[in-house]
């Protein structure tokens, strides 16, 4: 097994939920030693997945933890500038039987959506990266760019100019993506992810040589009653999971 397809397995024993619940696992396991103690590591992890599943703390981890970025100046010459709007994958649902094909992930959906709100604005061409990510590598996944690639002629009416269906991660949107656009000279790009992946994003696609325009999309931003903030939820610990995932990534320096 490589490095990478070991990448989303460490990653999910670190991160909520199953980083807290071996904490707690382990508390348990200490209590037949050292009762008071265990009792205490057991606590903390039952506390920690609570406060990491409410939505108020994802927020705020968000704007602690994570270079923040601003939304995109329609208005603005960079965006008049670029050459291409370029969207990055974010998982698919491999299985969607009332459609018949694999369909894009609520992450993905919302990237696709907002490339094309921009494209259409812009009027500029469209470009797509993202294959099978390391997480389902070895099952039988549609690429993401192939299934970008349904949703936007077919529910959207938009043509893809340029796609990578074969990466694995960002690093190697960014470098495959390079080498597709060199043949066409684009250089100026607008790239279009969530706010939390995106200084990661933007600084490889600067590595690989694209002059880039942020455009995020996804921003962490409260979404219930203050009380219900504070109430653990599946959505508060998603974010709070996609915020220190984004966090790590940035510390060791992963793309």
């Amino acid at each position: 097994m490589s490095f990478g397809e070991l990448k989303p397995l460490l990653t999910a024993l670190l991160l909520p939920p199953a980083g807290p619940l071996l904490l707690a696992l382990f508390g348990l396991l200490l209590m037949a030693r050292r009762w008071l103690a265990g009792a205490i590591v057991s606590l903390l992890g039952i506390a920690t997945l609570w406060f990491l599943s409410c939505n108020a703390v994802g927020v705020g981890l968000a704007h602690t933890l994570l270079p923040q970025v601003e939304p995109l100046n329609l208005r603005g010459a960079a965006l008049a500038d670029a050459q291409a709007i370029v969207v990055l994958g974010g998982g698919v649902h491999a299985r969607a039987p009332e459609y018949g094909r694999a369909q894009p992930s609520g992450p993905t959906l919302e990237r696709v959506r907002y490339g094309a709100w921009l494209a259409r604005q812009a009027k500029k061409p469209l470009a797509f990266a993202g294959g099978v990510g390391w997480a389902a590598t070895g099952t039988d996944t549609a690429p993401e760019a192939e299934v970008a690639r349904n949703v936007l002629r077919d529910e959207y009416g938009l043509e893809l100019r340029w796609s990578d269906s074969r990466s694995r991660d960002t690093a190697e949107n960014a470098r495959m993506l390079a080498d597709t656009l060199r043949g066409d000279r684009i250089q100026r790009i607008v790239l279009v992810t969530h706010a939390s992946h995106m200084p990661r994003a933007r600084a490889a696609y600067e590595k690989a040589g694209f002059k880039v325009t942020p455009a995020p999309t996804g921003f962490a931003a409260p979404r219930e009653r203050e009380l219900l903030e504070w109430v653990p939820s599946v959505h508060g610990l998603d974010l709070s999971r996609q915020v220190l995932r984004e966090w790590l990534a940035n510390r060791v320096g992963a793309y």
